[in-house]
């Protein structure tokens, strides 16, 4: 089969079964009841705790982490203040936190970007027989 761009407008017109008017009230029913709406399917929401969670998943997150335990324990086992474990740990948890943040910032940008693009078509006036 040719692409549509490389045929005439009368045989791509044919081949979708439509016309130049466009389709009648009966046909978009049948073909949205068949093809669905003409929308992309909206991925599900993930939830603020499993980003949170993706956020610690991070490969340097994981090193800080790995840090974090190493220094208390050899805090633990010097009987030193394991204030560089605990600083450490904040850093990792303000640097989760703001990961999500950016992550819903950027998501809540996407969602309003596609509302203002959102694809609108008018309807040409019906043609009289």
């Amino acid at each position: 089969m040719q692409k549509e761009y490389l045929l005439e407008s009368n045989e791509v017109i044919k081949q979708l079964d439509s016309s130049l008017h466009g389709l009648s009230e009966a046909q978009v029913q049948v073909r949205q009841e068949k093809y669905g709406l003409n929308k992309l399917k909206e991925g599900k929401k993930t939830s603020l705790f499993k980003k949170f969670l993706k956020e610690l998943a991070n490969f340097m997150t994981i090193v800080l982490i790995a840090a974090a335990v190493v220094s208390g324990a050899t805090s633990i086992y010097a009987g030193e203040s394991m204030i560089d474990t605990v600083i450490i740990l904040i850093v990792v948890v303000i640097n989760a936190i703001l990961g999500v943040y950016q992550e819903s910032k950027a998501e809540s940008a996407i969602a309003s970007l596609q509302e203002m693009t959102a694809a609108t078509s008018k309807s040409l006036p019906k043609r009289q027989a």
